[in-house]
């Protein structure tokens, strides 16, 4: 059971080693994490549940992370969710699409572990 202080983060993106980063990262961190390797089974999570951040990759099998984001700012209880955009390419269009759906920050791979340390740190207030 989370404490009321511990903080929920979400990471969907289909890489088992950028799970294994977010795994290391949050270590020392009061954070309790999910991983979905599939934006449909994120999204079947996101229709009860509001995690205090998101890290959403665009690359996605099925549902690309931008279209997924888009839907999710559809619904009342995600209009605010801060959402942190992963992707490989690091395209102007995607940056402003994502930009344009609100997403908080966004981050090119590969990353260091510190990047991930900070946006979770700024993004959550630690």
């Amino acid at each position: 059971m989370a404490d009321n202080n511990q903080k929920t983060v979400i990471v969907v993106d289909d890489s088992p080693s950028l799970a294994t980063l977010f795994e290391r990262a949050i270590i020392d961190m009061d954070i309790l994490l999910q991983i979905f390797n599939k934006t449909s089974e994120a999204s079947e999570y996101l229709e009860d549940n509001k995690p205090d951040l998101i890290f959403m990759n665009i690359k996605m099998p099925g549902k690309d992370g931008l279209a997924t984001l888009k839907e999710l700012r559809n619904k009342p209880l995600h209009s605010d969710t801060p959402v942190v955009m992963i992707s490989s390419k690091d395209y102007a269009q995607d940056r402003s699409i994502a930009k344009e759906l609100g997403a908080i920050e966004f981050i090119t791979k590969p990353m260091p572990i510190q990047v991930i340390k900070d946006a979770l740190k700024t993004h959550l207030n630690f």
